[in-house]
């Protein structure tokens, strides 16, 4: 491996999540956390209303100030050289990853839409983040067509595409909006567009263009097909997307000097290509092989793995040649809702005397009902759960899917249905886990990765459910870990990812060791879930998809005032 001749070499790895964004600073030569900072964004999410008018928005929908990114190249990454106490001039380069689908229009120099004169009222001119899910009766369409003409390319995507994805969010653009849509002169996710306010010149990496895309085999959908959703639609892909793509841990380009007077780092550093949040960990937890498959747990779950061959494995989010490492074919999947779904729980259905005892004993609420769930036995609630509360990604992919939780008596207490939410995002793993296997994809390791890894009752639930030991990757900033570990390779301090990986990732094998009792338990639990799964989930009663349109119905109507 050649690693730069500077022994005190440091890159940066900015990881930009859902409501905040963190630098981290790693030395090059053996991947040591030297100092990190966070910067929340001043805007979170706007799910509710549109910051600049205060307008309500409707239902599913989730939207950002790019603004807000730029924020963290200004005040998270100062702040990480800070702490970290080295000289910016040790830097060779940055990396970055970004949460995905998160997708924004923009001019042809990238100014977002959202900040030209007279279009901060107009919502469809600011990104849309991942979890912006009104776009669903667009992926239902673009499904339909790509089934009715066999398009080669929905195999791919396990049959379905998302709503969160690329092309519906446009094609609801183009619906909704077509004055904002025409004035979008590209149509690029925020990791690609982050990489540009660094560089000054735009780029497209493999990652999102694979995945988020639908750029196969070297392009994307063709213009009939396009045209086919609607005329005004035929020239999206070549109008609006199409730019040469750049393999994971290229080198995007050098570091502005408006770029550097932000970061305080030199300018002409080397700048990484952009990447996805899920894809940019497997490195830094030493998951580069075959069937080592990485499960980054936050507010949702991203499933990652590499595989020797292509396999078409129903319910994916995809699969994408060179997607996590180059020669090898990148899987993933996911789950729309995990920690998201605990948060909920604890903000809207726990009562106030959890709130006393959590205060009183010195815990969160999450702590306190954590703790209290894990100390009862597996099926001793007597309750099991779907894990749709934020639609199912894998393997339904169905957005206008809502939770439920079965079993409930007067005798159920919180943190019984806490366990039972916990489980049911386990056996929603599980299912992932098990559509891989059975279509010829072998998982070989669970790696652990995020910030839920950090809870004990979590970890061993998911460890009895999967029925398999549980890695944790060797470090709390997976991502911003992967990301300076491009930075690297994209700096020339070594030729290839995993060989950045083997030097500067890090992994803590089997820490969490399935119980044989609570797994035979939940053996029989998850076939019930699977019950409930097919019935809710594959068309064995809609109720769910019409409690859904009832529900947007009713919003929609004037005479509502949310």
């Amino acid at each position: 491996m050649a690693v730069s001749a500077n022994n005190d070499a440091c890159v940066i790895g900015v990881d930009f999540g859902t409501l905040s964004g963190r630098a981290l600073v790693v030395r090059v030569r053996d991947g040591a956390e030297l100092g990190t900072a966070a910067h929340e964004y001043r805007h979170g999410v706007m799910d509710d209303t549109l910051a600049a008018t205060g307008e309500q928005l409707p239902p599913d929908w989730a939207l950002q100030d790019p603004e807000d990114y730029r924020d963290v190249l200004r005040h998270a990454v100062p702040a990480a050289i800070s702490q970290a106490g080295i000289d910016p001039g040790a830097v060779i380069g940055i990396g970055t990853d970004f949460t995905a689908c998160t997708v924004m229009p923009v001019l042809r120099d990238g100014t977002p839409l959202c900040q030209l004169p007279g279009l901060a009222g107009g919502r469809h001119a600011y990104p849309k983040l991942w979890k912006h899910h009104a776009a669903q009766p667009q992926a239902d369409r673009i499904n339909a067509l790509a089934h009715e003409r066999a398009e080669a390319w929905i195999a791919r995507y396990g049959g379905k595409i998302s709503a969160e994805w690329q092309f519906a969010k446009a094609l609801q653009l183009l619906e909704e909006d077509a004055g904002i849509y025409a004035r979008a002169q590209r149509w690029i996710e925020a990791a690609d567009w982050i990489i540009w306010q660094l560089t000054g010149a735009e780029t497209r990496n493999a990652c999102t263009a694979g995945y988020k895309g639908i750029r196969q085999d070297g392009r994307y959908p063709a213009r009939e097909f396009l045209a086919a959703l609607d005329p005004r639609f035929a020239s999206f892909a070549t109008d609006k997307l199409e730019h040469p793509v750049l393999p994971l841990g290229a080198r995007a380009g050098s570091l502005t000097s408006q770029a550097a007077a932000w970061t305080g780092l030199p300018e002409g550093i080397a700048v990484a290509a952009g990447n996805v949040d899920a894809h940019v960990t497997p490195p830094a937890a030493c998951a580069t092989e075959p069937g080592q498959l990485v499960a980054i747990m936050g507010t949702s779950t991203c499933h990652v793995m590499n595989g020797t061959k292509l396999a078409e494995v129903p319910g994916m989010c995809g699969v994408v040649d060179g997607g996590i490492i180059a020669g090898l074919w990148g899987y993933e999947a996911g789950q729309s809702g995990v920690g998201d779904i605990f948060a909920w729980f604890v903000d809207h259905a726990v009562p106030p005397a959890y709130l006393d005892a959590a205060a009183e004993r010195g815990v969160s609420v999450h702590e306190l009902l954590s703790a209290e769930a894990i100390a009862q036995p597996a099926g001793a609630h007597g309750l099991v759960a779907l894990d749709w509360l934020n639609g199912n990604r894998s393997v339904l992919v169905d957005h206008h899917l809502s939770g439920v939780i079965a079993g409930l008596t007067l005798a159920t207490r919180p943190h019984e249905i806490y366990r039972a939410l916990i489980e049911a995002t386990a056996f929603g793993t599980r299912a992932i886990i098990d559509a891989f296997c059975s279509s010829g994809v072998p998982v070989t390791e669970l790696v652990i990765a995020g910030g839920l890894m950090r809870n004990e009752a979590i970890m061993q639930i998911y460890a009895d459910v999967t029925g398999r030991p549980l890695s944790l990757i060797g470090s709390e900033q997976g991502p911003a870990l992967g990301s300076a570990l491009h930075a690297a390779v994209a700096a020339g301090a070594y030729p290839d990812v995993p060989a950045a990986a083997l030097a500067m990732g890090r992994k803590q094998p089997g820490v969490y060791v399935p119980d044989q009792r609570a797994a035979d338990v939940y053996d029989a639990l998850y076939a019930e879930y699977l019950l409930l799964h097919d019935y809710f989930g594959r068309g064995g009663n809609e109720v769910l998809h019409r409690l859904r349109a009832l529900r947007q119905r009713t919003l929609a109507s004037p005479a509502v005032q949310r």
